[in-house]
Order: structure tokens, then sequence, then C-alpha cells
């Protein structure tokens, strides 16, 4: 919108000063609107060079949350691993738990066993009275009939021992295991918990810096609006510029001309009045004679002074047209890029190149494809440093990448075919010293090569 509001608001002035019976205005007022349409240049510059700083500051802005974002996303990889080894583990610890409560059940199925032997031992004993292993051994009827039982009580005395320390491993073991894996899984579900925080914060962090990449780039297309609409504006002021140095240049002969005749009428006038007044000098002359010498005859002449007109006309700087036919802006440069659609060198854009690609040591002077007069000599987005020539009829070159001090012209200023006019650089959006060379009719790109 605010670049259809400019460029309507330039176009309707310029509407306004072509219309016919537009009153004619002096030099001094077409000066007055080409300083306005200066100043309008310089604003356009200015706010185009802030523009692309902002543009600059936002890609620089952009790539360093790209760069935390691929750090965030590096660290959410390492965190789901982790995570992932986690729940391995809490997996396996659940299967021992589960292992654990079978063991468990089964370790309580053999206590139950032994306990009942144990039980039914206590019952017997208690049913049959209590025998002490003395009397046992006292009651044998021999020697071996003594060992028999000394043997057997001793395999009772140890069985009863063996099942008791059965009975205590058994349930040591199950309690130690349960307690190991209940612990374990205590350990795991807590890293699982933490490593799930800090997953969350990490997304969270992503969700940030996608936000911040959303806005950069929001600012860097809105600084592309601004520089293209500062961009379309500039063109619209040369066009503008243009025709006001036509103007004006009109107004200074019209102006010159009718100084000119003005003089040459005053010059005459001048002549008429000293020519009345030596006539009547003479008239008087003549009455004084006659009254003293009445029969003396009257004669008498007057030849009346002339005078020359010797106006001049300089003329103004305005160049009217070239001779259409141009030459090459840059001796001896290498074509490295030519008309037509490419892929930007540094977007990677596939775009129009709307002109060609002059390669050329820093410095190497660049010079007028054609006489005419310089409408623009500043910075023009990322033409870098610019110098614009109109050569009338709706033909203007533009010669680009101008190195900074490089620009020999100002604007206003009068050129001819092969004067130099500025010095290769590599201002701008460019990847190497080179002049973007371009021509122009009626506003629109052509091919140069046409015209060389």
């Amino acid at each position: 919108m605010r670049k259809l509001i400019s460029f309507a608001a330039i176009m309707l002035l310029a509407g306004l000063m072509s219309q016919p019976g537009y009153a004619a205005k002096s030099s001094n007022e077409l000066q007055h609107e080409l300083d306005a349409v200066e100043q309008q240049s310089k604003d356009a510059t200015a706010k185009q060079k802030a523009a692309e700083s902002r543009k600059q500051q936002s890609q620089i802005l952009k790539q360093h949350a790209q760069d935390d974002l691929g750090k965030v996303l590096t660290a959410i990889n390492d965190v789901s691993s982790q995570i992932a080894r986690v729940s391995n583990d809490i997996s396996q610890t659940e299967a021992g738990l589960r292992q654990a409560k079978q063991d468990l059940q089964e370790a309580k199925q053999r206590i139950q066993a032994r306990e009942g032997m144990i039980d039914t031992r206590v019952r017997m004993m208690y049913t049959d009275g209590f025998v002490s292993y003395l009397d046992v051994l006292m009651s044998a009827n021999n020697f071996s009939d003594f060992l028999a039982r000394a043997d057997s009580l001793r395999m009772i005395v140890e069985q009863d021992q063996d099942i008791l320390q059965q009975q205590e491993q058994d349930k040591q073991q199950v309690i130690i295991t349960q307690n190991q894996l209940t612990a374990d899984y205590a350990r795991a579900k807590s890293l699982y918990a933490e490593k799930a925080t800090r997953k969350a914060e990490l997304s969270a962090k992503e969700n940030q810096k996608h936000v911040l990449i959303t806005k950069y780039n929001a600012q860097i297309e809105n600084a592309d609006d601004i520089s293209a609409d500062q961009e379309q504006q500039l063109w619209a002021l040369a066009d503008q510029r243009a025709s006001l140095y036509r103007e004006k240049t009109a107004a200074e002969s019209r102006e010159r001309e009718e100084r000119a005749q003005a003089e040459a009428r005053a010059r005459a006038a001048e002549q008429a009045r000293r020519a009345a007044e030596a006539a009547a000098a003479a008239a008087a002359q003549q009455a004084a004679q006659a009254a003293q010498a009445p029969d003396s005859s009257v004669s008498g002449s007057d030849d009346g002074g002339g005078g020359s007109d010797d106006s001049g006309n300089s003329g103004g700087n305005y160049q009217p047209s070239g001779s259409g036919i141009m030459t090459m802006p840059v001796v001896g440069a290498r074509i490295s890029s030519p008309f037509g659609y490419r892929y930007h060198p540094i977007t990677g854009q596939y775009k129009m190149h709307t002109g060609i690609d002059l390669a050329a040591p820093q410095g190497t002077p660049i010079y007028a494809a054609d006489g005419g007069t310089v409408v623009v000599a500043s910075w023009l987005n990322g033409y870098g440093n610019v110098v614009i020539i109109d050569h009338g009829n709706g033909t203007q070159t533009l010669y680009a990448h101008i190195r900074d001090g490089g620009t020999m012209v100002s604007v206003g200023q009068g050129v001819g075919k092969g004067d130099k006019i500025a010095e290769v650089g590599s201002t701008g959006n460019s990847t190497g010293p080179h002049c973007h060379f371009e021509v122009r009719i009626n506003g629109n790109p052509v091919d140069p090569m046409g015209y060389l």
C-alpha cells in the first residue's frame, strides 16, 4: 500500500505538470522543485539504507536464532535418546520386579512348605511326647545300633538346620532383590521425570526460536518491502528529475530570449528617446536662430543612432538526448553474467537479471555509454553506489556497484559519450568487483547488448 501511495503521488505531480495549459514555470520555480525532488531522493535513499541496515541486523539475529535452534534440536535428540534408554531401563526393571514378585511368591511357597514340615515335627513331638536325643542314643541295643541312631540324629539335626538356613536365605534374598529393584525403579522413574522435564524445557526453547525466526523473517520481509518501495520511488524521482531538468533548460533558454528581447526593446526605446530629445533640441535651436535672423534659411540633419543585438545563449546543463548509439561502459571488461533469468549468486533465487555484469578490477574507469544528464548519483538498495543517466526519448542507463568514493559526477551534470563517470567497485549485493550495466526504455529494462 505504501508503495502504491508514494508512487501515485509522484506520478500525479508529474501528470499535473504535463497537462495541456499548465502555466510555464520560471527557472527559479523549477529549481525549487528540483531541490524538493533532490530532498525526496535523499530521504528515500536514507530510508532505503536504514531498511537495509535493519534487514542485515535481522538476518544476523535470525542466523543466531537458527544456530541456537540447531543446538536445541541436537540437545532434544540427545535427551530423547536418554529418555529412550531410561524407558528401556524402566521396562527391564519392571520385568525384574515382576520376576522378583514371582520369585518371592515361590519363596513364600517354599517357606510355607518348610514351615509345614516344622509344624508336623512339632505336632509329632507334642503328640508323642518330647524324646531327647540322649534318650534315643541310650536306648540303643548295641554299639552298631548306637552308631546308627547317632547318624540318624545327626541327619535330622542337619536337615533342621538346612531348612532353617534355606528359610532365612530365601527371605533375605527376596527382600534384598525386591529392595534393589524398588530402588532401581525409583531412580529410573526419577531420571525419566528429570529427562522429560528437560525435554519439555528444550521444546519450549525450540518454540521460542521458531517464533523468533518467524519474527525476523517478517522484519526482513518488511525491510525488503520498504527498500523496494524506496527503490521504485527513486526511479520515479529520477524520471521526474529528468523532466524538470528538461523544463528548466527550456525555461532558461526562454528567459534568456525574453531578456534579450527586453534589452533590445529597451535599447530601441532609449535610442528613440535620444532621437526625440535631439530633434527637440534641433528644433529649439532653429527657432532661436530664426528669431535672431528671420531671413536666414533653415537647414538641419539628424543622423539617428543605431545599435546591435548581442544577446548570448549559453544553454543549460541538460543534454536533450544522446546519439542513440551506445559504447561499452567498461573497456576490456568480461561479461560475467548476461541479461535474463538466472539463479542469484547471493540469494540463490531464480529471478530476472535486469542488466549485464562487466567484471573488471577494482577502480577500473566506467564511462558514459551515451550523452545525457545525470539524474541519480547515490546509493540504491542492492545496486550499491549507482549512477543513472537520462539520454532523452525515454532512454536511461544505470551503472551500479561503484566503489565508495568512485562516483565522479553529480546530479544535474551533463555528460558526453565516453566521459568518465565512475570507477568499478563491489558495493551493495555483489560477489566481486564489477559494473552492473542496465538500459531502460520508458522505465522497463531491456537487453543492453541490443544497444552496444
